[in-house]
């Protein structure tokens, strides 16, 4: 009950860049960095699934954080990629296009989100998981999915966890 007040209350207390930006926000990048990549890649990866789905989702995301075998940050692991040089300058470095981690961030689309509702369920998630703890542990461990559509050559590596929404979990083989 308390963490559903909490929720409750992260809902109601919305951020000043609501006021500027029209969006809907709990938090803002400035606030809260890391929170703010959990509930990018909880909202571009999985928006349109179960609460559930999305929960997992965040979870590989933190399971990778744990693991050796990734950045130990968790905008590091959503940005984790091939990086190229800009072409508009050289100064920067910009993800290659289909060579990331989640598809989502070098899909060469808008990183901003657009369905307020989705948004505001993606920041809850990501704050109450990061802050709370709050269903930790849902994917046993799994640090890749992939959606029920396609199959990826890296599976045969993989010790299958389950099925949880639109997505397939695996973790690495011991």
């Amino acid at each position: 009950m308390k963490k559903f007040i909490l929720a409750f209350m992260l809902v109601l207390s919305l951020s000043p860049a609501q006021a500027s930006t029209g969006m809907s926000v709990l938090f803002t990048p400035e606030d809260k960095p890391e929170a703010w990549c959990l509930a990018q890649n909880i909202y571009f990866e999985s928006r349109g699934s179960s609460y559930a789905d999305q929960v997992a989702v965040a979870d590989v995301v933190l399971n990778r954080v744990e693991d050796t075998r990734y950045p130990n940050t968790i905008c590091k692991v959503v940005h984790q990629g091939k990086y190229m040089r800009s072409w508009k300058d050289q100064n920067v470095l910009v993800p290659v296009r289909n060579q990331c981690q989640f598809s989502w961030w070098c899909d060469g689309r808008s990183d901003y989100p657009r369905n307020k509702d989705a948004w505001v369920r993606a920041q809850t998630i990501a704050y109450s998981m990061i802050y709370h703890g709050t269903h930790r542990g849902l994917t046993e461990g799994a640090t890749h999915y992939h959606a029920d559509y396609v199959k990826p050559n890296w599976i045969d590596d993989m010790q299958l966890v389950g099925t949880i929404g639109e997505h397939i979990f695996y973790r690495w083989a011991r």
